[in-house]
């Protein structure tokens, strides 16, 4: 089984140079590493010529944005799974590919693993849960790009990355991947990547065009649910309210429930409620 390893970059030569290294040091996988340059004015293309014998293919010129660069990164690959390492990110260790080798081997759509997520120089694991829903990617859940290896088949069967999103492509596509083609998937009990909080997606300044795309991208998937969504949400926050939770356990017990039900009749006819 061959991996496509491929980094997307603009102007950020100190990342790049150590994503590359982790990459080119992976011990006893099978892998093709890609490059994308989005025509960087600094060292970035520098260190690509350095690198190019470890690299089997790269490129550097302008580009229309992120999933643009990344879709171009899809088109040229080879392998049978694409994970996207991009500048700045890095693997786990020297052997996390081969240890994703051996997890990858049943043919599913994806297989995700964890993320070492720094901030502030504090790290700490993030664990992705084993059950994906919709449920799960409506409330604020994705799965980790740099952890996470897909089929490249899976590209031609849902759609490539949309390329109007600033934010939310990868998003986008794993959601109507997942939740709208069935795509088959794993967890994976391992911490592929290690993560800084330093990207566009982690800006919080950028958290009002990451929403209006979310709610982009749903309308254009799955544009009956929207409503019956927006219901649920409604009950889902009633039923995480203190006095719901209150008034749910006083009805598990019996003598609580008559009360409760004398209670709420004399409440009804006080303010005329039925």
């Amino acid at each position: 089984m061959l991996f496509s390893i491929i980094t997307i970059n603009y102007n950020n030569s100190e990342g790049l140079k150590n994503t590359i290294h982790s990459v080119i040091n992976q011990k006893d996988a099978d892998f093709e590493y890609i490059v994308i340059d989005g025509g960087s004015t600094d060292q970035s293309k520098s260190i690509i010529e350095k690198n190019s014998s470890h690299i089997a293919y790269w490129v550097s010129e302008s580009d229309r944005g992120i999933y643009h660069a990344m879709n171009k990164g899809i088109l040229a690959s080879q392998g049978d799974y694409l994970l996207f390492l991009n500048s700045g990110d890095v693997f786990k260790n020297e052997t996390i590919l081969n240890h994703a080798s051996r997890e990858c081997f049943n043919n599913l759509d994806i297989y995700y693993g964890d993320l070492e997520i720094e901030k502030n120089g504090i790290f700490s694991r993030e664990t992705y849960p084993d059950t994906l829903t919709f449920s799960y990617f409506y409330h604020k859940g994705y799965l980790p790009h740099p952890s996470t290896f897909i089929k490249r088949d899976l590209f031609n069967r849902v759609y490539y990355y949309n390329e109007d999103f600033k934010i939310v492509g990868d998003w986008d596509f794993l959601v109507c991947a997942l939740c709208k083609h069935n795509a088959t998937y794993r967890h994976i009990d391992l911490v592929i990547s290690k993560y800084k909080t330093d990207g566009i997606s982690s800006n919080s300044k950028m958290r009002p065009v990451l929403l209006k795309e979310k709610q982009i991208s749903l309308s254009n998937n799955f544009p009956l649910f929207m409503e019956d969504s927006k219901e649920l949400i409604t009950y889902r926050n009633l039923f995480q309210m203190r006095r719901y939770k209150l008034l749910h356990k006083l009805e598990s017990n019996k003598l609580a429930r008559k009360v409760n039900s004398v209670w709420l009749r004399m409440m009804s006819v006080m303010f005329k409620t039925k």
